[in-house]
């Protein structure tokens, strides 16, 4: 799993408690998404709108629990954004 995936994982966790809930995954990515691509740790293409962050935490959830750790996100981006 890359750097880049853990960097962007603990960036999103917004209650620090090692899990992602697709709330944590839209609000952080519309709150801090545009910062985060600007330092490089998220393509901008990677921005979307809330579709596009629920998507995106669908593809990740692959057990359906709602809940994504940081191993079910890292594969996902990883394969998505090419890290």
């Amino acid at each position: 799993m890359s750097a880049k995936a853990r960097k962007l994982f603990e960036a999103l966790d917004l209650n620090h408690d090692g899990t992602l809930t697709r709330l944590e995954v839209i609000t952080a990515l519309r709150t801090k998404g545009p910062t985060l691509a600007a330092h490089g740790d998220l393509p901008f293409w990677g921005l979307g709108d809330v579709d596009a962050s629920s998507a995106l935490f669908d593809a990740a959830d692959k057990n359906g629990d709602n809940v994504l750790t940081f191993e079910e996100f890292a594969r996902e981006v990883d394969r998505r954004y090419g890290w």
